[in-house]
């Protein structure tokens, strides 16, 4: 059924339009971008800016230069006949019940009677977007929710009318899931649907808790974040990320539709400190300022008393350590201000999610796939609250004198997620256990494991035998490399082969693959003076890289997010790699001053040299991909940069990652251990020395870029060598290993790392 949706027209240029078409684009298809037609010599203004829009190189909408020649500019004046004979249209035009009405009887006048139509409202009913509509333009009508950046976030809310038809609701499902790679989530059409419905409540109960508790932003967003498997934005730095000003009107539209009883209405009336910010043109990082801002002294947050900006620093506070160690209800069960705040934000939460079954939807799991799809939760609702204890909970509910919602107290004792054999159920709302049913293709490892025995675990990773394989799992704070993480991929490279195991899959669930090797480590090694133990780490680490190269077992990374510095040489040594369309790769240590010493200076000049067949241009290219710190944003990015291979494949859905991998087993060849390689030599080690010098006196690059800079030239050129001289694999990697060293012993890398931990700034020295 998803070829059937070959041409495609969206309606309507803004922010979310632009992001579908672009996301439409990505996955190879034609795609119509109309809005209103401008005066001037440029009547397509307006599409053109929601193009531009989507090469934001900071958030970039398309994944490719080809993505982008997939999308066809125009006005719905010149050009609303090019979608007489789209498959589906789209429509992303302003909240405005009789401007949507108006553009619906004109498409169903002009467009071919199989074409699927839908609307992007959060805010308007089915039945009052069709009204006085033909009854086969019904049949054909639904609401396709996209979540902004749509390239991004994973989370479609799918939406039937009364007359909609079957095959047209499982055309776009299937078209979203697989073409788009969103994960859908059917929903009734109700008000603000789930993910708002829920989310949204979320955010304006801990801001408005967060007032009342005398709290700063800094430690709402410290508690309410991490520790609750929650994005590091916590409340106010999301409400900067989203727009204060927009937030509001968010707020002012679920006032609007919905029941007067909703306990969404204890939570909306206007803040006046944030009124007053909107006045001040203070709305978030779309004007870089707002509860935070970044200036020349680094970042600041405002304080909530004054209005007046001080420096941020990160909270310091034992409890966020140990919550993130053991769990929320560490932090439940605390009796100071942290622990009051996020038991009213937490409690307010999960009661308003479970009030909404059954009368919302009749599967918790949609509540929960909605959340952690559309506001990126590590664990939805009825999760966190198979954590924490619902008996406990609602006892605590019960002795605070709060109503418990009905769905809550008819659960007990059951949990609301049971593993039963092989197999992940749930809880029916009539006190059944179903199990969850994903599409053919579907295995999210969250899942799987919690039917599954863990091998080998530690704090920082595991392993698990799955179907015949065994799959590591990374699962450390940011999912960093140490010691923890290297001897559980040992581990599982080693007993997979004695155990005759088809081969090792290196995949995890969570938001990122990996950021590379714990800097927290590394400062540690360092703040002890203690370079040999940091010596013996990456001589582990490349160790455990040759291992996955060499062991008689094909080896399959799976990364989804980002796989940057440490965590991207790993996937590097792999086999074979299958990675999402939004994966993230880069070898980003000259940042924090140091160098990639897992082998990814190795096996970046290799791939240079295998592409491009000569080892001067190679390392050249290595030299600027590394000290530039350079970031493929998208396979194809990846694949430009030597980054990926020709046979590593992609999906645009990350929820089909771990299958296509684990299927790819069978039909992965070795990589085996490397040739020897003749390096440029002194001569183009004296280029490299030249650019950087130039670019130095330009001011283009700090003395420390410099420092950083030679290192890299001389591993990849081979330094004072002569042209020619022959390197073995691990001579380089003893180069890597020296560099890493060298340079982790200076004051100004030092204070590169403690900068980024402490503040999260990259210091430029």
């Amino acid at each position: 059924m998803i070829n059937q949706i070959k041409k495609v027209g969206v309606i309507g240029a803004g922010t979310m339009g632009a992001g579908i078409a672009g996301q439409v684009a990505n996955a190879g298809i034609d795609v119509w971008l109309l809005d209103l037609p401008s005066d001037g010599e440029d009547v397509n203004m307006l599409s053109g800016k929601g193009l531009e829009r989507l090469k934001d190189p900071d958030m970039p909408g398309l994944m490719s230069k080809e993505a982008e020649n997939l999308i066809n500019l125009g006005n719905t004046r010149d050009h609303f006949h090019e979608l007489a004979d789209c498959d589906w249209i789209a429509e992303a035009v302003v909240e405005r019940l009789d401007i949507k009405q108006s553009l619906y009887k004109k498409l169903n006048d002009s467009c071919k009677k199989s074409t699927i139509i839908t609307s992007n409202t959060s805010t308007i009913p089915i039945k009052l977007l069709t009204e006085g509509m033909p009854i086969e333009f019904c049949e054909r009508f639904a609401i396709t929710h996209f979540f902004n950046p749509v390239r991004f976030m994973r989370l479609l809310e799918l939406v039937r009318g009364e007359f909609t038809r079957d095959d047209v609701i499982s055309t776009l499902h299937e078209f979203s899931e697989i073409k788009l790679g969103k994960g859908v989530v059917p929903c009734s059409d109700t008000p603000g649907f789930l993910a708002n419905r829920v989310g949204v409540f979320a955010i304006q109960c801990a801001l408005h808790n967060a007032f009342e508790l005398g709290l700063s932003p800094t430690e709402a967003d410290a508690f309410f974040g991490r520790p609750l498997g929650l994005p590091k934005t916590g409340v106010f730095g999301l409400y900067d990320l989203i727009g204060i000003d927009l937030m509001a009107d968010v707020v002012k539209s679920l006032v609007s539709i919905l029941p007067e009883d909703d306990a969404f209405h204890k939570y909306s009336a206007p803040i006046d400190f944030m009124t007053k910010m909107i006045a001040n043109g203070q709305t978030g990082n779309k004007n870089d300022k707002g509860f935070y801002k970044q200036d020349g002294d680094g970042k600041k947050v405002i304080n909530l008393s004054n209005g007046n900006y001080v420096p941020h620093e990160r909270l310091k506070a034992p409890l966020l350590e140990i919550a993130e160690k053991n769990g929320v209800s560490e932090i439940l069960n605390d009796n100071g201000p942290y622990g009051l705040y996020i038991w009213r934000v937490l409690s307010e939460t999960l009661c308003y999610a479970a009030s909404l079954v059954p009368e919302v939807t009749e599967d918790l799991t949609q509540i929960d796939d909605a959340m952690k799809l559309g506001y990126n939760w590590i664990k939805g609702p009825f999760e966190l609250l198979d954590e924490i204890g619902a008996e406990g909970f609602i006892n605590r509910l019960k002795d605070d004198g709060r109503d418990v919602p009905s769905f809550l107290q008819k659960s007990l004792p059951k949990k609301f997620y049971t593993a039963l054999e092989s197999e992940l159920s749930f809880l029916g709302v009539d006190g059944a256990t179903k199990p969850i049913v994903r599409s053919s293709g579907v295995l999210r490892f969250s899942e799987v494991r919690q039917t599954l025995k863990a091998i080998h675990s530690n704090e920082s990773a595991s392993w698990y035998e799955f179907e015949g394989v065994a799959v590591v799992e990374f699962h450390s704070k940011a999912n960093a490399l140490d010691s923890g993480s290297l001897d559980v991929l040992t581990d599982a490279l080693s007993e997979a082969e004695k155990m005759g195991l088809k081969g090792v899959v290196i995949h995890n669930d969570f938001q990122h693959f990996s950021c590379g090797v714990s800097l927290w480590g590394v400062r540690d090694y360092f703040e002890k003076d203690d370079f040999d133990a940091l010596d013996a780490f990456l001589v582990c680490f490349q160790n455990t890289m040759l291992k996955m190269r060499n062991v008689n077992l094909p080896v399959v990374a799976a990364p989804v997010g980002m796989s940057i510095g440490g965590g991207f040489e790993v996937v590097l040594h792999a086999d074979h790699v299958v990675s999402h369309a939004n994966s993230v790769m880069g070898l980003v240590e000259s940042f924090v001053g140091v160098v990639p010493a897992g082998g990814g200076c190795k096996e970046t000049l290799y791939r240079w040299a295998e592409n491009l067949g000569d080892n001067h241009k190679a390392a050249w290219k290595s030299f600027m991909n590394i000290g530039l710190g350079r970031r493929a944003n998208s396979p194809t990015e990846a694949g430009a940069l030597s980054m990926r291979k020709a046979d590593d494949v992609f999906h645009m859905n990350r929820d089909y990652i771990l299958n296509i991998a684990l299927n790819s087993l069978d039909n992965t060849i070795k990589a085996g251990a490397r040739k020897p390689l003749a390096l440029s030599g002194s001569e183009h080690f004296k280029e490299m020395l030249e650019w950087l010098t130039t670019n130095h006196e330009k001011g283009m690059l700090t003395p420390h870029d410099v420092t950083v800079g030679t290192e890299i030239a001389r591993i990849v050129s081979g330094g004072d060598c002569p042209s020619g001289t022959i390197f073995t694999e691990q001579d380089i990697l003893d180069a890597e290993r020296s560099s890493f060293i060298s340079l982790a012993q200076t004051p100004e890398t030092q204070a590169r790392i403690v900068a980024m931990l402490d503040n999260g700034i990259t210091l430029r020295n």
